[in-house]
């Protein structure tokens, strides 16, 4: 047996503090910290107290989990004695380790759903587990179903723990335990200056070497300054507002025509500040279907409603004979509402846009002109969390059709920011 000694955060991550059934816990550490090391080895020690049990590790790649946590595996199974095709097989072809008391630890990558998605486990690991989305993350946590049990189980749980840098976004980690933690669900934050086997001129050095902040997240584990690369700018809880609807005052309709999903917001207005009060989102939708929605919500506005958003709504499709917002008129008029469109010729480039709603959510004065009620918009909140640029450009970061095959929320990222942004840049925008 080696003689491991374990940190006080690795012996946090190793004990559970509470009586749940499942344990969900993510230890995020800076350089040095011992996360992968501590993970295996927390991996090896369920594989060899449950006998017969299957626990699997996973990454976003492959090559991470082969190039980083494997290693890691085969070093603690060096140190503990273990002999390669005595005490236990590593099947290359199956990626899997089998154990002479009949655990396995499967080795995979989480980028395709398909990978994973039929498989009974006791226990996952995630290596750098930010870096996976919360689809994914959730993905795997129905996968700890597996029924068996051995008789010599003693107070045995299901756990899902994953390991990881900090990150500069607000992601799900930040979501599910910071935000929002459930009482089975525990984030344990290392700086590396807790791991006292490192030589001692080592944190000197990185002091010497980076800037405060990268300091700050990179060695110390801190969470980061979430608004760096996000597209909106110094929003905070300020900007949130219990607002709600007011049928006796104007009610704006923002409007953003993308299919799949629809994203629709509703706001009220005075002369410096825009309050978004309820939104509309709805998946493979049209805009009739949007507007009958609409009316349902709101079927006795006593004031105008003034509709704004995407210019294009003006634009007639070659098969069509009404334009979105011909369907938005004839529907309201019929319903006895008082209509007045609010809309520019062509849209503006989306960094005015930009630029004009992050005036108004914080100008330099600190003052702050834009309110959202976060229960009602949770959208709107999201793309404000995590709709960021490309990094190193000014250019918004779009998911992917394959992102958004493996993460269903990423769909909603970007259209919800539009049908926001149009208004604000055609009230206040920036000359």
């Amino acid at each position: 047996m080696p003689n491991y000694k374990l940190l006080s955060k690795q012996r946090e991550f190793f004990e559970i503090p509470h009586n749940h059934g499942l344990d969900v816990c993510i230890y995020q550490g800076g350089y040095g910290s011992g996360k992968t090391w501590c993970g295996s080895l927390l991996g090896l020690m369920l594989a060899r107290k449950y006998p017969g049990s299957k626990g699997m590790v996973g990454a976003k790649e492959y090559e991470l989990v082969k190039n980083t946590t494997l290693e890691s595996y085969f070093e603690h199974l060096e140190n503990f004695g273990y002999i390669r095709d005595r005490d236990y097989r590593y099947n290359k072809v199956d990626k899997k380790i089998s154990f002479k008391n009949g655990s396995e630890i499967l080795f995979k990558g989480l980028d395709d759903p398909e990978r994973f998605k039929s498989l009974n486990l006791h226990w996952i690991e995630i290596e750098e587990a930010s870096q996976i989305s919360d689809g994914t993350f959730k993905g795997l946590l129905g996968r700890l179903r597996n029924t068996y049990q051995g008789k010599d189980w003693e107070n045995f749980r299901y756990r899902l723990f994953g390991h990881t840098n900090p990150q500069p976004d607000k992601g799900w980690i930040y979501k599910r335990f910071v935000e929002n933690p459930k009482p089975n669900y525990r984030l344990l934050i290392a700086s590396t200056a807790e791991n006292t086997y490192l030589p001692a001129h080592y944190i000197e050095s990185l002091k010497n070497e980076y800037d405060p902040e990268y300091y700050r997240i990179n060695v110390l584990g801190e969470f980061g300054n979430y608004s760096s690369g996000l597209v909106v700018k110094n929003f905070t809880n300020e900007n949130y507002s219990a607002i709600e609807y007011n049928k006796d005052m104007p009610l704006y309709l923002c409007c953003d025509f993308n299919v799949d999903p629809m994203c629709w917001l509703m706001a009220h207005k005075d002369d410096d500040n825009f309050y978004f009060f309820d939104e509309l989102a709805i998946e493979n939708t049209c805009t009739q279907h949007c507007i009958e929605e609409f009316i349902r919500r709101y079927p006795k506005h006593n004031s105008k409603i003034v509709v704004c958003g995407d210019a294009s709504g003006n634009f007639r499709s070659a098969n069509a004979e009404f334009t979105n917002y011909m369907i938005i008129k004839q529907a309201l008029e019929n319903h006895g509402y008082q209509v007045e469109f609010k809309l520019r010729p062509f849209n503006p480039p989306i960094l005015n846009r930009i630029q004009a709603f992050n005036r108004r959510v914080c100008n330099a004065n600190g003052e702050r002109h834009i309110f959202i009620n976060k229960d009602k918009c949770p959208w709107l909140v999201y793309n404000i969390d995590n709709l960021s640029f490309k990094e190193g450009t000014s250019i918004v970061d779009v998911p992917t059709l394959k992102t958004i095959k493996n993460d269903r929320d990423a769909k909603f990222l970007e259209h919800p920011f539009d049908a926001a942004s149009y208004p604000i840049d055609f009230f206040w925008s920036i000359k």
